[in-house]
C-alpha cells in the first residue's frame, strides 16, 4: 500500500475546501483549499531544489503557519522534516544536524542555524505547486520525520518515525480528544512545538476540522476571551498554561465540549478547577516522543479520580509489574533511535517506557514518574510526583521535589514553589498529614521560576 503522511493530513480538506483550516485570531484565517495550496506550492520548491529522497530538511523556524506548512510539504517532496525548538543556540543545533546529516535548513528571521548546511528562507521555497497526484507515495513504513526528544533527562536523542504514525494517531480521536469534522480546536502553545503540531493542527486536519492557534505573544489570561469569540469546541494546552488562565474572568462558552492537558503531569487540583469553571472536564494523556500519547482519559471514558486514564484503543501496550510496555507491532511506535546514518530497531519484545505505573482492575493506569526520577533522600527512595501530588493543594503556582545536599553531607528533599511566600510551619503539617516521614520536605524554597526546558517540562536535576 502507498502512502504519504502529508497526503493522509490534508485529503480531507480537499472535500470542503472553503471550510476554515486555520485560524490565528487577528493575524489569519485559511481555508483548506488555502492551505492545501501553500503547502503544494512549498513542496514544489523544495522538490525543485534536486535533493535525494529521504534527505533530512531542518525546520528552523518560530512560531508562525510557516512551520506545519513546510512540515507538510517536505513529506510531500519526499524528503524528511526534523522539526526543531527555535530556542537551540548555533552549537546545540549544529550538533543535532551532524547527527541526523541535515541537507537543508530552512529558516526564519533571527534563528540560530548550524554552520556547513546550506539554508534557505521559508517564503522563497514557494514556487509552482507539486499537485497531490505527484506526491512522493512509499511504504507507510518508510521513515517520515525525525523528532528530538526534549533532553530534560540528558542529551536529546533522534526518534525516527515512520509515514504510518500519523495514521496511528486516530487512536487519540476517540481515545482522547473525541475528535469530529465539526469541531474548533484551539491550542494554546506555539506552531513549533511538536504536542502543538499534532494535536492542535495536524489532528483537526485530518477529519477535515478547524485548528485555531492564538497569535505568538498571546497571554494566557487572554485565552478564555479567545475560546468564546472564536467559538472554540475543544481547547488544549499543558498545565502551566492551564493554571494562568483559570486565574481570569471566564465568559460564557457555551460551544465548548472539554480541555485536554499534556506535556506534563495534571494535578488533579487543576483538573476540579476547570470543571468549576467551564462546566466540562478535562482529559489528560501521557505519553512520549517515542509513540505520542498513548494512556488517557476521554469524553466516552473519562479517567477514574488519580489516574491518567486507560490505554487508547488500538494502541499495542501493556503493563508487566510496574512497567509499561509498547509492542513493537504498535502502529504508533517509532522506526528507532536515529544512529550512523538509520533508524535502530526496536527489539521484538517492544519498547519499555521507563515509567513506574499500576493498572487497576479496571485497567486505569496510575503514572508513579519515571525510574530514573527516584529521588534517595537518606536512603529512601521517594518518588517526587508522588509528593508533588500531595501539595498540590497548596496555595502556590507550581511546586516541585527535588534533593539538597547540605554542608554536613546529609540528603534531604526540597520543595520549590512559585507564588506568594509559604507559611513553612503550616506547609509541612499539610505534607504531615499526607506523607511518610521520610517523604515530607525538609526544606521549602520560593523560587522566581522552576527550570523549564524550551517545550516547558521540568527539569528537575537543574531545581538545586
Amino acid at each position: 500500500m502507498s502512502f504519504n503522511l502529508a497526503a493522509y493530513v490534508l485529503s480531507p480538506g480537499r472535500d470542503r475546501p472553503d471550510h476554515p483550516a486555520l485560524i490565528v485570531p487577528g493575524r489569519a484565517r485559511l481555508r483548506h483549499a488555502d492551505l492545501l495550496r501553500a503547502v503544494a506550492a512549498r513542496a514544489g520548491g523544495l522538490r525543485k531544489r534536486g535533493l535525494a529522497p529521504g534527505a533530512r530538511i531542518l525546520l528552523r523556524l518560530g512560531n508562525e503557519p510557516d512551520f506545519p506548512i513546510t512540515f507538510l510539504a517536505a513529506s510531500a517532496a519526499g524528503l524528511v522534516p526534523v522539526p526543531t525548538s527555535a530556542q537551540l543556540t548555533a552549537p546545540e543545533i549544529g550538533a543535532l544536524a551532524e547527527r541526523i546529516d541535515a541537507a537543508l535548513a530552512v529558516a526564519g528571521p533571527g534563528i540560530a542555524l548550524p554552520e556547513g548546511v546550506p539554508a534557505v528562507d521559508a517564503m522563497a521555497l514557494d514556487d509552482r505547486p507539486l499537485p497531490m497526484e505527484d506526491w512522493a507515495d512509499g511504504s507507510p513504513d518508510r521513515l517520515g520525520y525525525i523528532v528530538f526528544t526534549s533532553g530534560s533527562g540528558g542529551a536529546p536523542k533522534a526518534v525516527a518515525h515512520a509515514h504510518r504514525a500519523v495514521s496511528a494517531r486516530v487512536s487519540m480521536h476517540a481515545g482522547w480528544y473525541g475528535l469530529r469534522p465539526s469541531d474548533r480546536v484551539m491550542h494554546a502553545g506555539a506552531f513549533n512545538w511538536t504536542y502543538t503540531l499534532g494535536t492542535g493542527l495536524l489532528d483537526p486536519w485530518t477529519v477535515g476540522a478547524t485548528a485555531v492557534i492564538p497569535a505568538p505573544g498571546t497571554e494566557a489570561q487572554a485565552l478564555p476571551g479567545l475560546v468564546a469569540a472564536e467559538g472554540a469546541t475543544i481547547f488544549a494546552a499543558a498545565p502551566g498554561i492551564y493554571r494562568r488562565m483559570l486565574r481570569a474572568d471566564w465568559p460564557a462558552t457555551p460551544g465548548l465540549r472539554h480541555g485536554l492537558s499534556a506535556g506534563e503531569r495534571l494535578p488533579p487540583a487543576l483538573r476540579d478547577l476547570w470543571r468549576s469553571r467551564t462546566g466540562t472536564d478535562l482529559h489528560e494523556a501521557y505519553g512520549l516522543s517515542e509513540c505520542s500519547t498513548f494512556v488517557s482519559g476521554s469524553p466516552a471514558r473519562p479517567a477514574p479520580e488519580g489516574t491518567t486514564g486507560h490505554i487508547q484503543p488500538g494502541r499495542s501496550v501493556r503493563v508487566e509489574g510496574d512497567r509499561l510496555i509498547v509492542g513493537a507491532d504498535d502502529p504508533g511506535l517509532m522506526l528507532g533511535y536515529w544512529e550512523d546514518g538509520a533508524p535502530e530497531p526496536v527489539p521484538p519484545e517492544g519498547f519499555d517506557t521507563g515509567d513506574r505505573v499500576t493498572q487497576r482492575a479496571d485497567g486505569a493506569i496510575v503514572h508513579e514518574g519515571r525510574r530514573d526520577d527516584l529521588l534517595n533522600p537518606g536512603g529512601h527512595r521517594v518518588s517526587p510526583q508522588e509528593v508533588e501530588a500531595a501539595l498540590a493543594d497548596l496555595p502556590v503556582e507550581e511546586i516541585a521535589v527535588g534533593c539538597v545536599t547540605l554542608e554536613s553531607g546529609a540528603t534531604v528533599l526540597a520543595a520549590y514553589y512559585v507564588g506568594a511566600p509559604l507559611d513553612e510551619a503550616v506547609a509541612s503539617a499539610h505534607a504531615a498529614a499526607r506523607l511518610a516521614r521520610y517523604k515530607q520536605p525538609r526544606l521549602w524554597l520560593r523560587r522566581a521560576a522552576l527550570p523549564r526546558n524550551a517545550n516547558g517540562k521540568l527539569i528537575r536535576r537543574d531545581l538545586a
